[in-house]
């Protein structure tokens, strides 16, 4: 069954399976019709989030297990809702002592069964890792970490295994070095006789080894081999070196991970490592238990996690839809990709997928809160004062050159040894060196548009091609001269049509190169963009979103109803977000934040009188006054976009635990601009400059009482940025897709980016207000609370309960408005052959507000404006649900102030 609307809750130890039995009932009558998980399978021990997973054939014991599942899903049966899994293909959690699968690799090398499952290249040009594999996971380098004992040789009883461990991590000695270790004494000669493959015969020389272990005899022999490898002596130290270098496996310091490591990680992030799910093996292993779970109905659809990690995304998706449909015949398998959209790219339409989780949607409604005439004021405002870049591109290119440099640089090395291998392959390109390879390449993804192209066996598509284009003509302009010449090889090696004489082995390795081309162009780009650029240019924190492009300022009414009516025709099931786990700012914080677009003058004013005020609290530093003005200007921005409704700036304990929000936002907020302190090099002395410019700012004793000033900006903000904030839920509820609910924001969403929008959710708040069942127009005089919201919701979800067919499969047809106000209102149609519905917003509030202290403009900022409705609904009767207020078209046109009497949207049926 295609979903209603969905909510997402995510799992953690603190928020289990069980935990959610008692929302079930308060989402069904919210209008739910499925709860969408975070991945539930068995992650790192203390996961908040879940993508770390360590064992893809169990639920996670810290959400209570397959046992709990059942009961949640039980619970969803009896009130009628399903459920949406979100899986983990392209990476598991590795280092640690948890992955069943990665310390068999670390103990028998290649030879292991899934040596394949990991993305690794056993043979890198550094000829030290040749048949090894890199674990950068020591805190120190590991020399340092020999020398301080950290790193120490332990016997496991129970397994007759012994392991090097190094605080949580544990590190496999291969079965047949067991035999030098024992030096001859015990079961030595079972371990001697072993040969590289034989698990078998391994597995039984570790039982015996086990049993021996639980003698006296083997008590002292255990004790001995122990003594002989103690890291804190000059010969212990010297074995146990000599011992790890005969692994299969190279400690090494977790900075070396950046430029040496041999297997894909997700991102650059050396706990999790890539798998190759386009294994049939990998594929199996990794969706055995999903599959059961939706063969056996526990689990009715499923969310595929970055999507673009996988080197072939349409050949998984449409296996998985094959799969899927196989276990529950006639029944459309539900897929949804977590996928980052560029504005001028559309999600391919072969994938067999419902659509994306909804970032693209979040995006266009996102702009269209945004007043176009802002944003020459607010570019200069940002520019003039930081001395930053205009235009956001030119951000993004410094970014991904550093990305590529400090973070992803062993990525890129693989990526172009692979492309050195094609070259290597014909006498007419084999001089071409690495070097050369290297510097092309990173030109070509410094330009990239993208996440990435869709290079397969068959070749590359036409858009394919356009985008590597764009991004070859970009390399062109920038890349020294004498390199130029290996930009059209390399439009020929990823995914150029080859010579038909080509070899199969030349097109293997051809394809290889641009599979790896792909897998980092992604998270090059998301690296780059949304972990770096976004941090650095703050014109508009809120079109920083995952998901958006900040070089777009504003979407228009046109292009927001031409994607719509896109959507509806090719995917009239994607979802349709606008908060997530992953934003970097809530909801209503960006609808708020929209509102200073329409008042860029004002927040000028704000912002010199405010730098005046807190020139004084800045800190001087060998490398520059502290805070920066970049990293200031998004401050203010941050405090009055967040700033809470209920806070009052004489609260003292609520100003301080918003300030320690704040702080914590501010500290991953410089880290991930990488500009003066980073998470891998940490500037202690600027962060601590920056925290302390923020709470002496805020403090209550200041002369020039500026928490107040910030407080009251906020609060002219308030209202209209609550008009924006209902636009968008009702959006959300009416446009083509399927809304979707990130968990707690039915109340007002001032989150930040996480953790902070991943606390803790007051549901028994949200439960007595909707048991309540106060219409939205009475909760209007009481809006800062947020039950206004959670009411349109309601009642907007209700009617697509009652209305089916008509949010299914109804068309979206944009209405016109005329007369003075027309720019301010949005509204479209959803007419079918069932019925209509027809919803209107208000847009861009801020001039027809005025200083009006509640989220309603005033009926007379109407007058002479209304809605011009086409004719086969000009003669209709509606009925507003929201109000419950019947409304008649005259001569075609529709009043405005009629419509937005009562609040400032309206969800019409047809009588």
């Amino acid at each position: 069954m295609m979903p209603r609307a969905t909510a997402r809750l995510q799992f953690h130890a603190g928020f289990t399976l069980d935990d959610a039995v008692p929302l079930v009932p308060y989402l069904a009558r919210l209008g739910i019709s499925h709860l969408y998980a975070s991945p539930i399978l068995k992650a790192r021990p203390g996961s908040t989030h879940g993508y770390d997973i360590v064992d893809h054939g169990a639920i996670n014991p810290e959400l209570g297990g397959e046992e709990a599942l059942l009961r949640l899903v039980a619970a969803l049966k009896a009130e009628g809702l399903g459920l949406i899994l979100d899986i983990v293909p392209n990476h598991m959690g590795v280092g640690g002592a948890d992955n069943a699968w990665w310390l068999d690799v670390l103990e028998w090398g290649r030879h292991s069964p899934y040596a394949s499952f990991f993305d690794i290249d056993w043979e890198p040009p550094d000829p030290a890792l040749r048949h090894k594999l890199l674990a950068p996971f020591l805190g120190a380098p590991y020399g340092e970490a020999l020398a301080s004992g950290d790193l120490r040789l332990h016997f496991d009883a129970a397994l007759g295994k012994f392991h090097a461990q190094y605080f949580e991590h544990r590190f496999p000695i291969a079965a047949p070095h067991h035999a030098a270790l024992l030096r001859g004494q015990g079961p030595a000669a079972a371990f001697a006789a072993l040969r590289p493959s034989s698990r078998a015969a391994a597995q039984a020389a570790h039982l015996a080894l086990a049993e021996h272990a639980a003698t006296p005899e083997g008590e002292a022999l255990i004790a001995m081999v122990l003594g002989a490898h103690d890291p804190t002596t000059e010969e212990g130290r010297a074995a146990l070196h000599a011992l790890l270098e005969r692994q299969h496996y190279r400690l090494a310091w977790w900075r070396a991970a950046a430029d040496e490591i041999n297997w894909r990680r997700f991102f650059d992030i050396t706990s999790l490592a890539g798998l190759r799910a386009e294994d049939p093996a990998v594929f199996d292993a990794t969706h055995e238990l999903v599959l059961r779970l939706y063969a056996e109905g526990a689990i009715d659809g499923l969310r595929i996690d970055h999507v673009d990690g996988l080197a072939d995304p349409r050949a998984y998706c449409r296996k998985l839809y094959r799969r899927m449909q196989t276990l529950r015949p006639g029944q459309e398998p539900l897929i949804w990709v977590e996928k980052i959209l560029a504005p001028f790219e559309a999600l391919r339409p072969d994938w067999q997928v419902q659509g994306t989780t909804g970032y693209d949607f979040m995006d266009e409604v996102g702009g269209l809160l945004h007043d176009p005439a802002g944003e020459e004021p607010l570019t200069r405002i940002w520019t003039e004062r930081t001395g930053r870049p205009a235009h956001f591109e030119e951000e993004a290119q410094e970014a991904r050159r550093q990305i590529l440099r400090d973070n992803l640089a062993s990525e890129l090395n693989a990526t172009a040894a692979a492309l050195k291998r094609v070259a290597n392959q014909d006498i007419a390109t084999r001089d071409h060196s690495l070097t050369a390879l290297r510097r092309a390449l990173a030109e070509v993804l410094v330009h990239f548009p993208l996440y990435r192209l869709y290079i397969s066996k068959g070749g590359r598509s036409e858009e394919d091609r356009r985008i590597l284009d764009w991004a070859i003509a970009g390399a062109r302009r920038t890349l020294r001269p004498t390199s130029r010449h290996l930009l059209p090889l390399l439009d020929d090696w990823l995914g150029g049509e080859p010579p038909r004489s080509l070899p199969p082995a030349q097109r293997r390795e051809r394809l290889v190169a641009a599979v790896r081309f792909q897998q980092l162009s992604a998270p090059v780009a998301a690296k780059s963009v949304e972990d770096t650029a976004f941090y650095r240019y703050g014109r508009m924190l809120s079109r920083n979103e995952v998901g958006s492009e900040p070089g777009r300022f504003a979407v228009s009414p046109a292009a927001f109803h031409g994607t719509a009516r896109t959507r509806a025709k090719r995917f009239p099931g994607a979802m349709l977000a606008t908060a997530t786990h992953d934003h970097k700012r809530g909801e209503d914080t960006r609808a708020r934040l929209a509102v200073l677009s329409e008042i860029p003058g004002e927040w000028e004013a704000a912002v010199d009188r405010w730098t005046r005020l807190n020139a004084p609290l800045r800190r001087d530093l060998p490398d520059g006054p502290a805070p920066g003005m970049s990293a200031q200007l998004m401050l203010y921005q941050m405090l009055v976009g967040a700033w809470p409704l209920e806070l009052s700036p004489e609260d003292e304990a609520g100003v301080a635990a918003f300030a320690t929000r704040v702080a914590d936002w501010q500290r991953k907020a410089l880290r991930e601009a990488k500009r003066r302190t980073e998470w891998a090099v940490e500037n202690a002395d600027y962060e601590a400059a920056c925290q302390d410019f923020l709470h002496t700012a805020l403090a209550a004793d200041r002369a020039s009482r500026w928490r107040e000033e910030v407080a009251g900006f906020a609060m002219r903000l308030a209202p209209a940025g609550a008009v924006n904030g209902l636009a968008q839920a009702l959006l959300r509820c009416t446009a083509p897709g399927i809304p979707d609910l990130y968990q707690g924001t039915e109340f007002w969403d001032f989150s930040l980016v996480d953790p902070d929008n991943r606390r803790p959710v007051d549901f028994s708040a949200r439960m007595s207000a909707l048991e309540q069942g106060v219409p939205p127009a009475e909760l209007l005089g009481h809006w800062r609370d947020g039950r206004v919201k959670q009411a349109i919701i309601a009642r907007a979800l209700e009617l697509r309960r009652a209305r089916p067919e008509v949010f299914a499969a109804g068309d979206h047809l944009a209405l016109q408005a005329e007369g003075p106000a027309a720019q301010h209102a949005l509204a479209f149609a959803r007419p079918h052959r069932t019925g209509t519905v027809l919803a209107i917003t208000t847009r861009l509030p801020a001039a027809l507000l005025g200083a009006a202290e509640a989220p309603l403009v005033p009926g007379a900022a109407w007058t002479e404006t209304h809605l011009v409705l086409p004719a086969r609904l000009a003669a209709a009767t509606w009925r507003d649900v929201l109000t419950g207020q019947t409304l008649r078209a005259r001569g075609g046109r529709l009043r405005l102030n009629e419509a937005l009497s009562q609040l400032p949207v309206a969800l019409l049926e047809m009588e």
